[in-house]
């Protein structure tokens, strides 16, 4: 490794990427176990490569170095093939730093997501400097994003299809007018709006289909609204996706006040973050904030693995985390919300003078994407 690029980690701080150990080990069976554990854990969490650098104290981040200790790298990815499942692609190399050895091993930013430890059929993930067993929604989320699982198309076993709205879903069919009943249903489900069970032969909505088509979405898909706020009320905006953001349009107006603001700044940063929001997380909604200075539209998800603000911006392009809900958000697009050319972050930030007043915050750490808009605008 770089000497430059290992003193930069080493005065960094331990993090979901970043572990240190003050030895390394490798002879009983429970340090083998504890080894796969936290490769584990730093393939799983978001963002890049990852590294465990052994011989610093992970306390005070003093570097101790491991001595003589004798590194396998045969050993090391014996190790790994065996107890993670799929395997992870490491690197392991020693290297010295003020005359002590150190033993640093990258874990590289990994497609096959999520991995799992045999031993237990525990997957593991990094919460800040700590590592931790994955939530159900946590795992989920992983599959999502290396397209193993998708959200959208998921059935509602719980949910009738006379929860849907028939008279959107022909007014989406369009030409297909002359469909029987049995054949309607057959398209339906082709598109991804409804799913057979195959224990009763019965079809119910989609996820999807519900956040698009569906009849009072919030009762089957608690948390999915809009919470819209400023210091005197607190609207719960409900519906579908399109329906909440009409809603949204016409209060904000009203609670703004101020005819020359550019709202269409407010809709674009609020239908992006109800197509890409995380969905897997439904213990919070999307909430839009007004304050005397600045809006702030916050929603569960952080921009997928390898994405950042800037290299979106730069490339007008981002991982779509839900590419069948955007499909049909596109569709259906009667106010220009989605079909417009570029990125959301390009579009927003055109529409205000001062532009680096407009933020855009990615937080991994707790899974939320934050817009903030200032009220100021000349």
């Amino acid at each position: 490794m770089d000497i430059d690029k290992l003193r930069y980690l080493l005065n960094s701080y331990e993090g979901p990427k970043l572990d240190f150990k003050e030895r390394f080990s490798l002879e009983e069976d429970l340090e083998k176990k504890e080894f796969a554990r936290d490769v584990c854990a730093i393939a799983n969490s978001r963002g890049g490569r990852g590294y465990i650098i052994y011989g610093v104290k992970d306390k005070s981040g003093e570097i101790v170095g491991v001595g003589d200790t004798k590194v396998s790298e045969e050993k090391v990815q014996q190790i790994v093939t065996s107890r993670i499942e799929p395997p992870c692609q490491i690197r392991i190399e020693e290297c010295e730093v003020d005359a002590k050895k150190l033993i640093v091993l990258t874990i590289f930013k990994s497609d096959a997501r999520p991995h799992q430890v045999k031993h237990n059929g525990t997957f593991y993930i990094r919460r800040g400097s700590t590592t931790d067993s994955a939530r159900r929604d946590e795992i989920a989320q992983m599959m999502q994003e290396t397209g193993i699982l998708s959200f959208e198309t998921i059935m509602l076993g719980h949910v009738t299809i006379d929860m849907l709205n028939w008279d959107e879903i022909d007014k989406y069919l369009g030409s297909f007018k002359d469909l029987n009943e049995d054949n309607k249903l057959i398209l339906v489900e082709a598109l991804g709006i409804i799913k057979k069970d195959s224990k009763n032969e019965k079809y119910h909505p989609t996820m999807g289909g519900m956040l698009i088509f569906g009849k009072d979405v919030q009762t089957f898909l608690p948390n999915t609204g809009i919470k819209l706020y400023n210091d005197k009320e607190v609207l719960d905006l409900t519906g579908t996706i399109n329906e909440m953001l009409d809603k949204a349009e016409v209060e904000i107006k009203r609670m703004l006040g101020d005819d020359k603001y550019p709202y269409k700044a407010i809709d674009l940063a609020l239908a992006n973050a109800l197509a890409h929001r995380d969905y897997w997380d439904n213990t919070r909604y999307t909430t839009v904030k007004i304050y005397d200075n600045r809006i702030e539209i916050t929603n569960p998800g952080a921009l997928n693995q390898g994405d950042k603000v800037e290299r979106v911006q730069e490339h007008d392009m981002a991982v779509r985390r839900n590419p069948w809900l955007y499909e049909r958000l596109i569709m259906l697009d009667k106010n220009e919300r989605y079909r417009r050319r570029g990125t959301g972050i390009n579009q927003i930030k055109s529409l205000f003078k001062n532009q680096h007043e407009v933020k855009f915050i990615n937080l991994l750490k707790y899974n939320t994407f934050k817009v903030v808009l200032p009220r100021e605008y000349k």
